[in-house]
């Protein structure tokens, strides 16, 4: 997959089936809490100059930045006909737990059960 590929979809909720591509998908991305994903030594080095933008201390852990309810990294765009969807602005150097989610696994299923009603966002 190239690095800065943009998946997106038009307003909808996430549906049952398993997505082909998880970008395509994001839900793993979106939490309302403040320490969802934590960020490891070997991440916040792997972030670089970016590394302040999209995480964040809480105590003595680094976790990834949530804004308006999903990840920091997260930008809404649209294309050329107004379609939205979310691009991962550090999708090449996201976090090892990001790297480590397989598509279908039951980590991925338990967050799409979760959230399976999700609403992605047409802004």
């Amino acid at each position: 997959m190239e690095t800065g590929e943009v998946f997106y979809r038009e307003l909808q909720t996430v549906n049952d089936e398993l997505p082909l591509n998880c970008l395509a998908c994001g839900v793993c991305c979106h939490s309302q809490l403040e320490t969802f994903v934590r960020v490891s030594g070997d991440d916040w080095e792997r972030f670089g100059d970016e590394a302040e933008r999209v995480a964040h201390f809480v105590g003595h852990r680094a976790y990834l930045k949530m804004q308006n309810g999903h990840c920091a990294a997260l930008e809404l765009q649209k294309d050329d006909e107004g379609r939205c969807g979310y691009f991962c602005t550090i999708y090449d150097r996201r976090p090892q737990i990001c790297r480590d989610l397989d598509r279908g696994s039951p980590e991925c299923e338990g967050e799409r059960a979760l959230k399976g009603g999700r609403v992605v966002p047409s802004e």
